[in-house]
This record gives structure tokens, sequence and C-alpha cells, in this order.
């Protein structure tokens, strides 16, 4: 068991480094064998092909983005933490394109990485925060595509373009466009005004599950449709 883990650690970090070096097309059977001193056929006795070479590379590396993200500290404005979160996924989108575009950029009908599927959670994680402080103007679930596909969209178009070209205000011009259209403004004393009757309705269902004890799944389910109905009236 020992050196199969051995044996694989060492291909994903031969393709790794060929993929830092070279981008996907340095990354080959071939090649990998080479950079990791084994015969071909043991890449497809371990990964099943090079997607699965490919992925296993992909996620090993957006690992430690995940960790960093899950453990940063949180900033008590919700919104401001959301804004640190986005300019901590751009940041290592650039810093590492060629995972980031396996990762993101090579979408799989019915086949979702576990390691995207972990960064929705915390994606999620941020948004409720901000629905639970009565400032999100429309429903968590809707926010938290809006943010994501934008983020993908600022990397992905900043990696496609050589870097002397690339707009610096890309990426905080689009973040800020994207909370605006997604959340309110904090506001304190005699200038904050009333949450809108929506920001009230997505505070109100993010924090139902507080609530599963007093409700029963029939009260639950009618309540949610009908703070549901109020956010898509919007």
């Amino acid at each position: 068991m020992h050196n199969k883990a051995t044996m694989r650690q060492r291909i994903v970090a031969a393709a790794a480094a060929l993929l830092a070096e070279g981008g996907r097309e340095a990354v080959s059977t071939r090649s990998v064998s080479k950079a990791a001193g084994i015969q071909p056929p043991t890449i497809y006795r371990q990964f099943g092909d090079m997607q699965g070479l490919l992925d296993a590379v992909a996620a090993d590396g957006f690992e430690e983005y995940l960790q960093k993200k899950a453990r940063r500290e949180r900033a008590s404005d919700p919104v401001e933490d959301l804004r640190r979160g986005w300019d901590l996924h751009v940041d290592f989108g650039v810093a590492h394109p060629e995972i980031y575009k396996i990762m993101f950029g090579q979408p799989r009908l019915g086949a979702e990485r576990e390691a995207v599927a972990r960064s929705f959670v915390i994606l999620r994680g941020l948004v409720q925060r901000v629905a639970e402080a009565g400032r999100l103007t429309v429903s968590v679930e809707r926010a938290v595509h809006v943010i994501h596909a934008a983020a993908c969209g600022v990397v992905l178009t900043l990696v496609a373009t050589p870097p002397g070209q690339r707009d610096a205000g890309l990426s905080s011009c689009t973040r800020e466009a994207v909370l605006a259209a997604v959340s309110t403004a904090a506001t304190d004393g005699d200038t904050e005004e009333p949450p809108s009757a929506v920001a009230r309705a997505v505070a109100f269902k993010a924090m139902l599950p507080d609530l599963a004890d007093s409700l029963t799944p029939g009260e639950r389910a009618l309540l949610t449709e009908w703070l549901d109905r109020i956010t898509r009236a919007a």
C-alpha cells in the first residue's frame, strides 16, 4: 500500500511539474512516464486514463487553496468577507492557470469534481452569512451562482491575456458590480435604511434551519415556498 501511494504521488508530482512548465500539451503518457521513471501502463492502472491523472493533479494543487480559504480569519462584515474570498479565488487562478483551467475551464456534465464541490460549500457559507445579516438581495442559490460565474469569467479572461496586456482593475471592477447586484452596503446610525422585503425574506429563509424544532416539515415547506415567492417576485 505504501509503495502504491508513493508511486501515485510520484506520477502526480511529475505531471504537475510538466503542466506548470508547458501547459496541458506537455502532459502526455510518454512525457509523464519518462519524468516519473515508470512504464506507461502504470499511469492507466493508477488513474484510468490521462484525464484521470490531470484531475488528480488539479485536485492536489487545488487542495492547498481550499485549506487556506477554509482556515483564513473571517472579517466581521460578511460582505467584506465575501470580497476577500473573491480576491483569494482570483489570485489562485491567476497564479496557477493550468490547474484552474482543468478545475473550472473544462466542465463535464454530470461529473463534478470533489474539490469544486467543496469550493461551492465554502462559497455558500460566505453567502449564507450575508443572508443572515439581512444584506442579501437575491436568494442564496442565485448569489452563489452569480458570484461563481463572474469570478470564473474574470480568471479565465485574465489567464487568456498576456500578462503585460491584462487589465489590473478587471477583477475589482467586476467584483464590486457583482456585490452591488446581490447585496446591500453596510449602514449605521441615522442613515440606516430598513432592509427590503426581499432582503428580509432571504434572511428569514437563511435562518430556517435554526427553527427546525419549532416547525413541522409541512410548515417549513410552506414557509419556504412563501419566502421563495417573495424573492422571485423582486
